[in-house]
């Protein structure tokens, strides 16, 4: 019976999301390639596209496993993913362990491989999340239903925040917040929690600007916030990727200057160290322009609207959590990218979901989703 389960299953997948998910994976591929691009190499020459290749094949077994098992056996699970992806976030602030790259220790070594705890810790702390808000002795309207909402996320943004890695961290915090509304917070206490989380941040930032000794790990912020104002203050140095991305993305016009033909991309102003990872957007932005962005854009929004539909038609509420909370990742990962790069945020370290080049995260973004079709896939009739 499980042998004709299979083929089943497959027929109720999402396929605008599949479809969509392998369009932004072959054109992050195609872009990638161009960020890495020297005119004298040979074509075939480009490592970095081939790793992400390879790492798409690995990225595409994950999220056929994901949506095929059932999301309703992790429960179980949850709480030893959970701890496992706390623990590699110990393990990285380890001397000697934690591999320091770009200024973060964000990494560690496992089978000849670089990989980053937090992407585990994230989709860990979501399956948590969705387990415990779901459980129905629980009162969403109650107190003690948010204080230990945060008490479990807590942990692993603290420690990514350790690293030093705040787009991360944040990034959590508000899939927490898009998950705590999906679990029937009443309006009124969540606008009171949004309200306390816009006093804690103000007060993060004014100890960061009168006393930076208190926040010693977020020093860096402080830089970033007032190039954010003022990107020609250090227009060589700490300015240099906003104003270079900014270009990029200006120039590119309403039909880009044409693939490979990125003159900032190309010719190195837009830094190699970043184009192909956190900056990838003013990539593709200068080179199929105003027109291929918005494709780029759209294929994102077929991917959230199917996120979004799974969520809506969960067979149970830790199935629509889960899909909600895995599509808010997507969002989040997705707005503060293009948002850094366009100008309306800080310059923070965060890739876009499926298109930059990562191992660790191109795997677990394609999981995240495959974990989202398992949802769909058992969905109510």
């Amino acid at each position: 019976m499980s042998f004709f389960r299979f083929p089943r299953r497959l027929l109720r997948l999402d396929w605008t999301l599949v479809l969509a998910m392998l369009a932004l994976f072959i054109g992050g591929l195609c872009f990638i390639y161009s960020a890495s691009y020297r005119a004298a190499e040979l074509p075939v020459s480009n490592p970095l596209a081939q790793k992400q290749l390879r790492f798409g094949l690995i990225g595409l077994a994950a999220f056929l496993a994901m949506a095929l098992l059932d999301y309703r056996r992790l429960r179980d699970l949850a709480w030893p993913l959970y701890l496992l992806g706390v623990l590699g976030l110990a393990l990285v602030l380890v001397p000697g362990i934690g591999k320091k790259m770009y200024g973060a220790v964000r990494w560690i070594s496992l089978a000849g491989m670089q990989v980053q705890p937090s992407e585990l810790a994230k989709l860990a702390t979501i399956l948590v999340l969705a387990r415990f808000l779901s459980n129905p002795g629980r009162d969403p309207a109650h107190f003690s239903y948010l204080a230990l909402a945060f008490v479990i996320v807590l942990p692993p943004v603290l420690l990514i925040l350790k690293e030093p890695d705040l787009s991360t961290a944040s990034t959590l915090l508000g899939v927490t917040l898009i998950m705590l509304f999906a679990a029937g917070v009443p309006l009124r206490t969540f606008v009171i929690l949004l309200c306390g989380g816009g006093l804690v941040i103000g007060a993060l930032f004014a100890l960061l600007f009168l006393k930076p000794d208190w926040v010693p790990h977020l020093g860096y912020v402080k830089e970033r916030i007032i190039v954010f104002f003022d990107p020609g203050r250090d227009p060589l140095k700490t300015g240099w990727n906003a104003i270079q991305s900014a270009l990029a993305v200006g120039s590119g016009g309403l039909w880009g200057k044409g693939y490979l033909q990125g003159t900032q991309d190309v010719l190195g102003y837009l830094p190699r160290t970043v184009s192909a990872n956190d900056f990838i957007f003013p990539v593709i932005a200068e080179e199929v322009g105003f027109v291929g962005s918005s494709v780029l854009l759209s294929l994102y929004a077929v991917v959230l609207f199917a996120g979004v539909r799974a969520a809506a038609v969960a067979q149970d509420k830790m199935g629509r959590l889960l899909a909600a909370g895995l599509t808010g990742l997507v969002f989040c990962h997705v707005f503060v990218n293009i948002a850094m790069t366009i100008g309306l945020l800080p310059i923070m370290g965060i890739p876009l979901p499926l298109v930059s080049y990562g191992g660790t995260f191109v795997v677990g973004a394609m999981a995240a989703l495959g974990l989202v079709q398992s949802v769909y896939v058992r969905r109510r009739l």
